[in-house]
């Protein structure tokens, strides 16, 4: 597939572009095969996932985009069974092909052309096809239990649901990979030239009516690079492939025991340390304890996890005393001795390397030696001191970098510590985090946690105290309590383990401050999945940049799925803090609009526009009072499934695609905590950004009005409300979308734009005579009080088609068409 996908991707790009080097990596348990040791290439880093198939897409290749017009996407997801049933071929075209059509999703954004929703449009009383261009022939019919007959139309002159157009299996023509790459003659991207710009389908809405290859040649990732290309005047080189592996983890906590660290912050280490230890580290997995200051030394060799003991054990070693310097550099290379005493490299094992201060040695004389070690390096800097070297050295070695606060009302250290795991693809030893609280208490700590039915094995409430333990009480669902003599006690956390799985259902919680003075309480909830046929609910949280220098806002994303399908309904909430103490709290929104790019696809979004100097932690709490999941059907982009082609002037069918009906999955209420990779702003952004671009605008024509609808943007991007709205129109597209300023202005002093994620709404009778076949072309600019203007929004269309004329017979429409393991893919230019 890749070999033959280089060649043509080759061909399509005008001799510039090819796959030089291809690295598999194979799941944990594999055991036939030789395999070279992992460094960081992981399960979540991987651009080409195979696994099973997605509950609502079955074997359809497809690719999950989350981002815009030009911006990568997150992965490519094939079926075992797409790349083993040569049956397959015939129904998406040689699977060469349809990579190259999903690498285009994933490397450079642009989106499908074809529409599955609205395979046909009216232009000039004329039905035409949703289509990059229009020169495929074929036939029209109409597909009944794998039975065909000529179409029938409807009263508007439009095909019946069930008619489909079957082209031509051999012809010649300029149709694009985005759009029926399966045809052989098909060989380019959509050009300029050949671009139907007033078709509606997902890459005019998203890309502003951009033909696929200018978006890839001026927008892409690899823009600037692939101008300057000069054409290979060869075949280019067959990729090579390395099959590697992630062996059993391996981790090595290095913690800073300096002077800095002297009071709450090594208690506050050790209690977050212990919480890591004891509900985050999973079985079978291995750690070992280093801690460095004016020197560095080896609290704990490699440990395997074993059961309770050997985390006691650990925990028991956590340390307690701090003073001397801090020699960044004595306390890394003791880590790496350490995790090269195991077998000899440390190629692929993990440190978490937390401290608070500025390196008192010269880092950079043991950062390329920490990169050259192939260990993957996860930094955490406690508080504003800490040295900024460590987030290049997370960012060089593939490893993450978390900010946590030094305040004792903060579960940030803990938050920090646990969510840094190493993914596998396997959801149901996860740990999941459902709850992460704290606060300072004179009495009563009081809440609720809802343990939801794809969860409730190995649930462990642990509640963390300050100086002196609270009384604990935790009440079931069904009134069962548990006390103080339930639990267990250890380094300032007080642990409550529900034995078996934890019944589903709202489990309330009281804590009693039992000192006088009052002190800080936390809690921490962790859980797995319930059973190993139900997927939990998951989350991710991340920025879309992880360093800012403040002329743009930045975009906070958080994912809510469940075995590959989005979560919608739910509340989400991002609370982002720095370590100068500047705190900003987000609601974020699935809506389509602002930051959101596409409705109801799990991912919540938002800018994050108040931007000031600083280290920022990431935290997203999710919120569920529902019940059931509401799941969405928004199918990702992806290869075009062919029903059939005309063969020799005879109809030949593919078999039918799989009826899949996701039922709504009753899981009951449920809360989760998740924390992102810590981002950096170098400097404060400006007073004043433009409102954001609106992206969902709509529009119809109804008794000669033209009726639209959008989502109001804000004052600053998606904050606060916009002053007024620049409406304009046009009968020609190009002319409305080059020469926005010279096109007709509709009236809108009466209209007063609403608070940002409102629904907008607006109409107006042009000043022409709207006919049977008439389309309007509008698009609308918003201001803000300072007279910013944001970019211009989507085109929409109005057609005026009551009274749509019968097509002719053959007017082309749109063909409607277990294992775990990952595929690296990297481009060479």
């Amino acid at each position: 597939m890749i070999i033959s996908g280089s060649n043509y991707l080759f061909e399509a790009l005008d001799h510039k572009v090819f796959f030089k080097e291809v690295k598999i990596l194979v799941p944990p348990n594999w055991t036939t095969g030789k395999y070279e040791k992992a460094r960081n290439e992981s399960y979540e880093k991987g651009r080409i996932i195979i696994d099973n198939p997605h509950p609502s897409f079955g074997d359809d290749p497809y690719t999950r985009q989350t981002k815009g017009c030009g911006e990568e996407g997150e992965y490519i997801h094939f079926t075992p069974n797409f790349l083993l049933n040569n049956d397959l071929i015939q129904v998406y075209g040689p699977r060469g092909r349809v990579f190259v059509h999903e690498w285009a999703h994933l490397r450079w954004g642009v989106f499908d052309e074809y529409n599955k929703k609205e395979p046909f449009y009216e232009k000039l009383g004329e039905i035409l096809p949703t289509r990059c261009t229009e020169k495929i022939t074929g036939q029209w019919h109409e597909i009944i239990h794998q039975q065909t007959r000529p179409c029938r139309f409807n009263a508007n002159g439009k095909p019946t649901s069930h008619c489909e157009f079957l082209p031509y299996k051999v012809q010649e023509t300029n149709a694009s990979i985005m759009y029926l790459q399966s045809l052989e003659s098909v060989k380019a991207f959509c050009q300029e030239g050949e671009h139907n710009i007033e078709a509606p389908n997902e890459q005019n809405t998203k890309c502003s009516n951009k033909a696929t290859q200018t978006v890839i040649f001026q927008d892409s990732v690899d823009k600037d690079t692939l101008q300057n290309l000069k054409s290979l005047p060869s075949a280019p080189p067959t990729p090579t492939f390395k099959v590697i592996q992630r062996g059993p983890r391996v981790v090595c906590l290095i913690l800073d025991v300096s002077g800095s660290m002297q009071g709450s912050k090594i208690k506050n280490q050790r209690r977050s340390a212990t919480v890591l230890l004891n509900q985050c580290i999973k079985e079978k997995e291995t750690v070992g304890l280093v801690t460095f200051s004016s020197d560095a030394q080896v609290l704990s060799p490699l440990t395997l996890i074993d059961g309770q003991a050997s985390r006691d054990n650990l925990i028991n070693k956590l340390p307690t005393v701090a003073n001397g310097g801090t020699q960044i550099c004595k306390g890394l290379r003791k880590g790496l001795e350490l995790l090269q005493s195991n077998d000899k490299t440390a190629i692929g094992d993990e440190i978490i390397f937390l401290t608070d201060g500025e390196a008192g040695d010269n880092v950079g004389a043991c950062l390329q030696e920490a990169v050259d070690s192939g260990a993957i390096i996860h930094t955490i800097a406690l508080g504003p001191t800490a040295d900024p070297v460590l987030k290049t050295m997370a960012e060089r070695t593939g490893g993450e970098f978390k900010v946590a606060s030094e305040s004792v009302v903060s579960n940030e250290l803990l938050d920090a510590f646990c969510s840094i795991t190493m993914f596998d693809g396997n959801p149901i030893a996860q740990p999941i985090q459902l709850e992460s609280t704290a606060k300072n208490v004179a009495d009563w700590f009081n809440g609720t946690v809802p343990i939801d039915r794809t969860i409730g094995n190995n649930t462990a409430f642990t509640i963390t105290h300050e100086r002196s333990a609270p009384t604990v009480y935790i009440k079931s669902p069904s009134g069962l309590v548990y006390d103080q003599r339930n639990t267990s006690s250890i380094a300032s956390t007080i642990t409550f383990t529900v034995p078996g799985t934890a019944e589903p259902g709202d489990w309330k919680y009281s804590f009693l401050n039992n000192e006088s003075p009052v002190q800080a309480i936390g809690l921490i909830v962790m859980s797995r999945a319930a059973r190993e046929d139900v997927h939990p609910v998951t989350v991710t949280a991340r920025m879309n940049q992880q360093t800012s220098d403040g002329t743009k806002p930045m975009v906070v994303l958080a994912e809510v799925s469940q075995n590959y399908n989005p979560v919608v309904g739910v509340t989400v909430w991002a609370n982002l803090a720095s370590d100068t103490g500047h705190s900003v709290q987000l609601e974020l929104l699935d809506n389509g609009a602002g930051a959101d790019t596409f409705k109801d696809d799990g991912v919540y979004s938002r800018y994050f526009t108040k931007l000031k100097r600083g280290k920022y932690s990431l935290k997203v709490r999710v919120e569920n009072q529902h019940g059931g999941v509401q799941l969405s059907s928004r199918r990702h982009s992806g290869a075009l499934y062919v029903p059939g082609y005309i063969v020799d002037g005879k109809v030949k069918l593919n078999p039918p695609k799989p009826t899949i009906n996701v039922p709504p999955v009753d899981v009951g209420n449920f809360t989760r905590t998740k924390t992102g990779e810590s981002f950096v702003v170098e400097a404060d952004g400006p007073s004043n950004f433009p409102p954001n671009k609106i992206t969902d605008l709509t529009a119809k024509i109804q008794k000669g009005i033209i009726l639209l609808n959008w989502t109001a943007p804000g004052e600053d991007f998606d904050e606060g409300k916009a002053q007024s709205y620049e409406i304009r129109w046009s009968e020609d597209l190009k002319m409305l979308q080059n020469n926005f300023n010279s096109t007709n202005l509709v009236n809108t002093s009466a209209l007063v734009p609403q608070v940002s994620g409102s629904p907008e709404h607006h109409s107006f009778k042009p000043n022409i005579t709207i006919q049977n076949g008439t389309t309007v072309f509008i698009a609308v600019q918003s201001l803000d009080h300072q007279s910013a203007r944001s970019e211009i929004s989507n085109i929409a269309q109005a057609k005026n088609d009551a009274q749509s004329p019968r097509p002719p017979p053959l007017t082309l429409v749109l063909p409607l068409p277990l294992l775990l393991t990952l595929t690296l893919i990297q481009v060479s230019m």
